[in-house]
């Protein structure tokens, strides 16, 4: 090999060597730092894009979550008022039935006539009431309502089942006169409004099982995108300790390889001692 005070090329294989470890370390703390094998476009374009759109789908998923739980909550408050409904209906047949007794006398027949009235207007409030965010899917004010079903805008609709007295076929007006045979009669008017009540109840609770079962499916897909991103985009910190104390090993190795490289030179001193 040449000896030139110009040109030391086993200091610049070392320096070259050296930059390159320098920058493997750099690569190897970034990693550890942020947690990421591709923390940025920089390090993988097409790794990051396929990363980043997933992570989007799985944050827009979390308004499909919301949507989703405002519905069951709106529905859940209407089978709340669906079961006083049917516990008041139940009440009312059971006065109506004592009162078809015709030895009663007038004043008991008027007290049990006074409660059916009274029964038969608390189902009025409380369907009225039966509302959660000002929605109600149970009073008749609206016929459905659509909730978020998916990131792409997909609707999950819900019927709406008026649970008042006219949607039970009954009025503010029912009741019965002074007789214990319109009592008698009643008593079938209240079983069907009874029979209504109970089946537009379990399509109700069909729809709250459906719910349920969306939002959870909801939250296993978000789950799985979420260990996707994962997969593609974290680091195996286990393995980043391993190459690092390699790296920092290999480190002060060409720092001592480039020391050696650049004492070379000085040995052409001797040549020309006297």
């Amino acid at each position: 090999m040449m000896n030139s005070i110009n040109t030391n090329s086993g200091a610049m294989i070392a320096l070259q060597n050296l930059n390159t470890t320098n920058s493997e370390l750099q690569t190897t703390q970034q990693r550890i730092n942020t947690g990421k094998r591709v923390s940025s476009a920089k390090d993988n374009g097409a790794i990051w894009s396929m990363g980043k759109m997933q992570s989007a789908s799985s944050s827009s998923l979390n308004a499909v979550k919301d949507s989703l739980q405002r519905g069951q909550s709106t529905i859940d408050v209407a089978l709340a008022a669906g079961d006083t409904v049917t516990d008041l209906l139940s009440k009312m047949k059971e006065k109506a039935l004592a009162a078809s007794d015709t030895s009663l006398n007038t004043a008991s027949f008027n007290a049990l006539k006074a409660d059916f009235d009274s029964l038969r207007d608390q189902i009025t409030k409380a369907v009225t009431n039966a509302k959660f965010n000002g929605v109600s899917v149970a009073d008749g004010t609206t016929t459905k309502l659509a909730f978020l079903a998916n990131s792409d805008g997909t609707a999950f609709t819900v019927t709406a089942r008026t649970l008042s007295l006219t949607g039970i076929g009954l009025s503010a007006a029912t009741t019965f006169t002074t007789t214990a045979a319109a009592a008698k009669t009643m008593i079938a008017t209240v079983t069907t409004a009874l029979t209504t009540a109970t089946n537009k109840l379990a399509t109700l609770g069909t729809n709250s099982t459906g719910v349920d079962m969306h939002l959870t499916f909801i939250g296993k897909l978000q789950d799985s995108l979420d260990a996707g991103v994962g997969n593609l985009l974290d680091a195996d910190l286990a393995k980043e300790s391993a190459k690092l104390q390699s790296l920092q090993t290999k480190q002060q190795l060409g720092v001592q390889a480039l020391s050696i490289a650049n004492q070379a030179p000085q040995s052409i001193m001797s040549l020309f001692k006297g």
